[in-house]
Protein backbone atom coordinates (compact mmCIF):
# COMPACT_ATOMS: atom_id res chain seq x y z
CA UNK A 1 0.00 0.00 0.00
CA UNK A 2 1.38 3.39 -1.00
CA UNK A 3 2.27 5.55 2.01
CA UNK A 4 0.19 8.60 2.82
CA UNK A 5 2.02 11.90 3.38
CA UNK A 6 0.53 14.32 5.88
CA UNK A 7 1.62 17.96 5.58
CA UNK A 8 0.84 19.75 8.83
CA UNK A 9 -0.01 23.43 8.21
CA UNK A 10 0.39 25.66 11.29
CA UNK A 11 1.19 28.60 9.00
CA UNK A 12 -2.23 28.36 7.41
CA UNK A 13 -3.81 27.87 10.82
CA UNK A 14 -2.14 30.86 12.45
CA UNK A 15 -1.97 33.55 9.82
CA UNK A 16 -5.54 34.76 10.19
CA UNK A 17 -5.48 35.01 14.00
CA UNK A 18 -5.94 38.62 15.11
CA UNK A 19 -3.46 38.56 18.01
CA UNK A 20 0.23 38.06 17.33
CA UNK A 21 1.51 34.73 18.63
CA UNK A 22 4.93 35.21 20.28
CA UNK A 23 7.96 33.75 18.53
CA UNK A 24 8.69 31.34 21.36
CA UNK A 25 5.12 29.99 21.31
CA UNK A 26 5.27 29.31 17.57
CA UNK A 27 8.69 27.68 17.87
CA UNK A 28 7.51 25.51 20.78
CA UNK A 29 4.58 24.29 18.72
CA UNK A 30 6.86 23.39 15.82
CA UNK A 31 9.00 21.37 18.24
CA UNK A 32 5.92 19.54 19.47
CA UNK A 33 4.97 18.71 15.89
CA UNK A 34 8.40 17.17 15.34
CA UNK A 35 8.18 15.25 18.59
CA UNK A 36 4.78 13.92 17.53
CA UNK A 37 6.30 12.58 14.33
CA UNK A 38 5.37 15.11 11.65
CA UNK A 39 8.03 15.23 8.91
CA UNK A 40 6.43 17.76 6.56
CA UNK A 41 5.42 21.16 7.98
CA UNK A 42 3.98 24.20 6.19
CA UNK A 43 5.48 26.42 8.85
CA UNK A 44 6.00 30.00 7.66
CA UNK A 45 5.38 32.53 4.93
CA UNK A 46 7.48 35.36 3.56
CA UNK A 47 4.93 37.94 2.52
CA UNK A 48 4.44 41.60 3.29
CA UNK A 49 4.07 42.21 7.05
CA UNK A 50 1.65 44.97 6.11
CA UNK A 51 -0.77 42.33 4.87
CA UNK A 52 0.01 39.37 7.14
CA UNK A 53 1.37 40.64 10.45
CA UNK A 54 1.22 37.19 12.00
CA UNK A 55 3.97 35.94 9.70
CA UNK A 56 6.32 38.94 9.98
CA UNK A 57 8.53 37.00 12.40
CA UNK A 58 9.08 33.91 10.24
CA UNK A 59 12.88 34.12 10.29
CA UNK A 60 12.93 34.52 14.08
CA UNK A 61 10.57 31.58 14.54
CA UNK A 62 12.77 29.30 12.45
CA UNK A 63 15.91 30.45 14.26
CA UNK A 64 14.32 29.69 17.61
CA UNK A 65 12.97 26.34 16.44
CA UNK A 66 16.19 25.03 14.94
CA UNK A 67 18.34 26.38 17.77
CA UNK A 68 16.42 24.26 20.26
CA UNK A 69 16.12 21.15 18.12
CA UNK A 70 18.21 18.30 19.61
CA UNK A 71 21.35 17.48 17.65
CA UNK A 72 20.16 13.94 16.99
CA UNK A 73 16.68 14.99 15.86
CA UNK A 74 15.80 14.64 12.19
CA UNK A 75 15.05 18.01 10.60
CA UNK A 76 11.61 18.10 8.98
CA UNK A 77 10.71 19.45 5.58
CA UNK A 78 9.92 23.13 6.21
CA UNK A 79 7.68 24.82 3.64
CA UNK A 80 7.72 28.61 3.35
CA UNK A 81 5.09 30.39 1.25
CA UNK A 82 6.23 33.15 -1.13
CA UNK A 83 4.39 35.52 -3.45
CA UNK A 84 7.09 37.73 -4.96
CA UNK A 85 10.82 38.29 -5.46
CA UNK A 86 11.35 39.67 -1.96
CA UNK A 87 9.65 36.64 -0.47
CA UNK A 88 11.86 34.30 -2.48
CA UNK A 89 14.99 36.08 -1.25
CA UNK A 90 13.83 35.93 2.37
CA UNK A 91 12.86 32.25 2.13
CA UNK A 92 16.17 31.20 0.62
CA UNK A 93 18.07 33.13 3.29
CA UNK A 94 15.98 31.81 6.19
CA UNK A 95 17.25 29.01 8.37
CA UNK A 96 15.97 25.54 7.56
CA UNK A 97 13.54 26.28 4.72
CA UNK A 98 13.69 23.27 2.42
CA UNK A 99 10.70 23.96 0.18
CA UNK A 100 9.20 27.14 -1.27
CA UNK A 101 5.45 27.12 -1.78
CA UNK A 102 3.68 29.30 -4.30
CA UNK A 103 -0.14 29.71 -4.56
CA UNK A 104 -1.11 29.86 -8.25
CA UNK A 105 -4.75 30.75 -8.80
CA UNK A 106 -6.70 29.67 -11.86
CA UNK A 107 -9.36 32.22 -10.89
CA UNK A 108 -8.57 35.69 -12.24
CA UNK A 109 -10.62 37.40 -9.53
CA UNK A 110 -8.97 35.48 -6.69
CA UNK A 111 -5.51 35.92 -8.20
CA UNK A 112 -6.00 39.67 -8.32
CA UNK A 113 -7.45 39.84 -4.80
CA UNK A 114 -4.84 37.54 -3.29
CA UNK A 115 -1.64 38.50 -5.11
CA UNK A 116 -2.55 41.46 -7.34
CA UNK A 117 -1.19 39.71 -10.43
CA UNK A 118 -2.28 38.92 -13.95
CA UNK A 119 -2.11 35.35 -15.24
CA UNK A 120 1.09 36.03 -17.14
CA UNK A 121 2.69 37.72 -14.12
CA UNK A 122 1.79 34.80 -11.88
CA UNK A 123 3.15 32.29 -14.38
CA UNK A 124 6.36 34.28 -14.66
CA UNK A 125 6.66 34.16 -10.87
CA UNK A 126 6.22 30.38 -10.85
CA UNK A 127 9.08 30.09 -13.34
CA UNK A 128 11.21 32.46 -11.29
CA UNK A 129 10.61 30.53 -8.07
CA UNK A 130 11.39 27.25 -9.81
CA UNK A 131 14.70 28.55 -11.18
CA UNK A 132 15.62 30.02 -7.81
CA UNK A 133 14.88 26.78 -5.97
CA UNK A 134 16.79 24.72 -8.51
CA UNK A 135 19.83 26.98 -8.18
CA UNK A 136 19.63 26.82 -4.39
CA UNK A 137 18.98 23.07 -4.38
CA UNK A 138 15.60 23.50 -2.68
CA UNK A 139 12.24 21.98 -3.47
CA UNK A 140 9.07 23.70 -4.63
CA UNK A 141 5.35 23.04 -4.25
CA UNK A 142 2.63 24.88 -6.17
CA UNK A 143 -0.88 25.18 -4.78
CA UNK A 144 -3.50 25.49 -7.49
CA UNK A 145 -6.01 27.82 -5.86
CA UNK A 146 -9.68 27.43 -6.84
CA UNK A 147 -8.82 24.04 -8.37
CA UNK A 148 -12.29 22.68 -7.61
CA UNK A 149 -14.20 25.66 -8.95
CA UNK A 150 -14.89 29.23 -7.90
CA UNK A 151 -17.89 31.27 -6.72
CA UNK A 152 -17.24 34.11 -9.17
CA UNK A 153 -18.98 32.68 -12.24
CA UNK A 154 -15.63 32.45 -13.99
CA UNK A 155 -14.82 29.67 -16.46
CA UNK A 156 -13.76 26.46 -14.75
CA UNK A 157 -13.41 22.81 -15.63
CA UNK A 158 -11.08 19.82 -15.30
CA UNK A 159 -9.49 20.79 -18.60
CA UNK A 160 -8.29 24.09 -17.07
CA UNK A 161 -6.75 22.25 -14.13
CA UNK A 162 -5.18 19.72 -16.50
CA UNK A 163 -3.68 22.44 -18.69
CA UNK A 164 -2.24 24.09 -15.59
CA UNK A 165 -0.74 20.83 -14.36
CA UNK A 166 0.84 20.08 -17.75
CA UNK A 167 2.34 23.56 -17.87
CA UNK A 168 3.67 23.25 -14.30
CA UNK A 169 5.38 19.98 -15.16
CA UNK A 170 6.89 21.54 -18.28
CA UNK A 171 8.53 24.27 -16.18
CA UNK A 172 9.90 21.73 -13.72
CA UNK A 173 7.38 21.69 -10.86
CA UNK A 174 7.08 18.16 -9.48
CA UNK A 175 4.85 18.70 -6.43
CA UNK A 176 1.38 20.23 -6.71
CA UNK A 177 -1.51 20.52 -4.28
CA UNK A 178 -5.06 21.02 -5.55
CA UNK A 179 -6.75 23.55 -3.27
CA UNK A 180 -10.48 23.70 -2.58
CA UNK A 181 -10.00 27.31 -1.59
CA UNK A 182 -13.55 28.23 -0.57
CA UNK A 183 -14.48 24.75 0.64
CA UNK A 184 -17.52 24.32 -1.57
CA UNK A 185 -16.52 21.17 -3.47
CA UNK A 186 -18.64 18.14 -2.65
CA UNK A 187 -16.99 14.77 -2.00
CA UNK A 188 -18.15 13.63 -5.44
CA UNK A 189 -16.54 16.71 -7.02
CA UNK A 190 -13.29 16.13 -5.12
CA UNK A 191 -13.11 12.55 -6.34
CA UNK A 192 -14.17 13.40 -9.86
CA UNK A 193 -11.58 16.13 -10.40
CA UNK A 194 -8.73 14.17 -8.88
CA UNK A 195 -9.53 11.13 -11.01
CA UNK A 196 -9.82 13.32 -14.11
CA UNK A 197 -6.36 14.88 -13.79
CA UNK A 198 -4.19 12.45 -11.80
CA UNK A 199 -2.79 10.67 -14.84
CA UNK A 200 -2.05 13.72 -16.99
CA UNK A 201 1.29 14.45 -15.32
CA UNK A 202 3.17 11.22 -14.53
CA UNK A 203 5.93 11.74 -12.00
CA UNK A 204 4.26 14.72 -10.32
CA UNK A 205 3.28 14.28 -6.68
CA UNK A 206 -0.33 15.46 -6.62
CA UNK A 207 -1.92 16.28 -3.29
CA UNK A 208 -4.94 18.13 -1.94
CA UNK A 209 -5.36 21.14 0.32
CA UNK A 210 -9.03 20.91 1.23
CA UNK A 211 -11.26 23.27 3.18
CA UNK A 212 -14.56 22.12 4.63
CA UNK A 213 -17.20 22.51 7.28
CA UNK A 214 -16.31 20.05 10.05
CA UNK A 215 -19.24 17.74 9.39
CA UNK A 216 -18.23 17.23 5.77
CA UNK A 217 -14.50 16.77 6.23
CA UNK A 218 -14.23 12.99 6.62
CA UNK A 219 -16.18 12.28 3.47
CA UNK A 220 -13.96 14.65 1.46
CA UNK A 221 -10.83 12.97 2.81
CA UNK A 222 -12.02 9.53 1.72
CA UNK A 223 -13.17 10.87 -1.64
CA UNK A 224 -9.65 12.13 -2.33
CA UNK A 225 -8.05 8.96 -0.98
CA UNK A 226 -10.30 6.69 -3.03
CA UNK A 227 -9.45 8.73 -6.12
CA UNK A 228 -5.77 7.97 -5.54
CA UNK A 229 -4.54 10.94 -3.48
CA UNK A 230 -1.74 10.15 -1.04
CA UNK A 231 -0.74 13.67 0.04
CA UNK A 232 -2.99 15.67 2.38
CA UNK A 233 -2.52 19.19 3.78
CA UNK A 234 -4.30 19.71 7.10
CA UNK A 235 -4.10 21.63 10.37
CA UNK A 236 -4.60 20.48 13.94
CA UNK A 237 -8.06 21.40 15.30
CA UNK A 238 -9.07 22.62 11.83
CA UNK A 239 -7.92 26.14 12.62
CA UNK A 240 -7.55 28.52 9.69
CA UNK A 241 -9.12 28.65 6.29
CA UNK A 242 -10.05 31.25 3.74
CA UNK A 243 -11.70 34.65 4.35
CA UNK A 244 -13.12 34.46 0.82
CA UNK A 245 -15.25 31.42 1.73
CA UNK A 246 -18.10 33.51 3.14
CA UNK A 247 -18.77 30.87 5.82
CA UNK A 248 -16.98 31.12 9.15
CA UNK A 249 -17.42 27.37 9.71
CA UNK A 250 -15.39 26.53 6.59
CA UNK A 251 -11.74 26.01 7.43
CA UNK A 252 -8.79 23.71 7.08
CA UNK A 253 -9.63 20.06 7.49
CA UNK A 254 -8.46 19.00 10.93
CA UNK A 255 -5.41 16.74 10.93
CA UNK A 256 -6.97 14.57 13.60
CA UNK A 257 -9.95 14.06 11.29
CA UNK A 258 -7.69 13.07 8.40
CA UNK A 259 -5.79 10.57 10.56
CA UNK A 260 -8.84 9.06 12.28
CA UNK A 261 -10.79 8.80 9.03
CA UNK A 262 -7.96 7.01 7.26
CA UNK A 263 -7.39 4.75 10.28
CA UNK A 264 -11.05 3.78 10.42
CA UNK A 265 -10.73 2.72 6.79
CA UNK A 266 -7.65 0.60 7.41
CA UNK A 267 -5.04 3.17 6.39
CA UNK A 268 -2.41 4.13 8.93
CA UNK A 269 -0.77 7.53 8.44
CA UNK A 270 0.89 10.15 10.59
CA UNK A 271 1.26 10.24 14.39
CA UNK A 272 -0.82 8.12 16.73
CA UNK A 273 -3.53 9.83 18.82
CA UNK A 274 -1.29 9.53 21.89
CA UNK A 275 1.70 11.08 20.14
CA UNK A 276 -0.54 13.81 18.77
CA UNK A 277 -2.01 14.97 22.07
CA UNK A 278 0.73 17.41 23.27
CA UNK A 279 0.67 19.27 19.94
CA UNK A 280 -3.14 19.20 19.94
CA UNK A 281 -3.21 20.71 23.42
CA UNK A 282 -0.79 23.45 22.35
CA UNK A 283 -2.88 24.29 19.28
CA UNK A 284 -6.03 24.46 21.38
CA UNK A 285 -4.23 26.82 23.75
CA UNK A 286 -3.09 29.01 20.83
CA UNK A 287 -6.56 29.00 19.36
CA UNK A 288 -8.12 30.15 22.63
CA UNK A 289 -5.45 32.68 23.61
CA UNK A 290 -4.89 34.47 20.30
CA UNK A 291 -8.25 34.34 18.52
CA UNK A 292 -9.65 37.49 20.11
CA UNK A 293 -8.63 40.85 18.59
CA UNK A 294 -6.22 43.06 20.49
CA UNK A 295 -8.04 46.29 19.70
CA UNK A 296 -5.32 48.59 20.99
CA UNK A 297 -2.62 46.86 18.93
CA UNK A 298 -4.89 46.78 15.86
CA UNK A 299 -5.41 50.53 16.12
CA UNK A 300 -1.69 51.17 16.37
CA UNK A 301 -0.87 48.94 13.41
CA UNK A 302 -3.67 50.34 11.23
CA UNK A 303 -2.50 53.88 11.97
CA UNK A 304 1.06 52.93 11.08
CA UNK A 305 0.30 50.99 7.88
CA UNK A 306 -2.77 52.83 6.70
CA UNK A 307 -4.20 49.61 5.31
CA UNK A 308 -6.26 46.60 6.25
CA UNK A 309 -4.75 43.15 6.57
CA UNK A 310 -5.68 40.56 4.00
CA UNK A 311 -4.33 37.09 4.79
CA UNK A 312 -2.91 35.25 1.82
CA UNK A 313 -4.25 31.70 1.80
CA UNK A 314 -4.54 28.78 -0.55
Amino acid sequence: MEAVKIVECPRDAWQGLPQIIPVEVKAAHLRLLCEAGFRHIDAVSFVSPKHVRQMADSEAVLDSFFSSLPDDAASPEIIGIVLNDQGVERALAARGVTTLGYPYSISAYFRRANANMTRSESRAMVEHVRKATQNAKRDMVVYISMAFGNPYEEPWGPEIVEETLVWLKEVGVTTVSLADTVGTATPAEVQSLYEAVKNCVPGVELGVHLHSRPEGAAEKVMAAYNAGCRRFDSALTGLGGCPFAGDELVGNIATETVLSTLSENGVEAGPSPTALEPAMAKMREIRTRYSQPDEAEDSRQDAKSGSKRDPKLQ
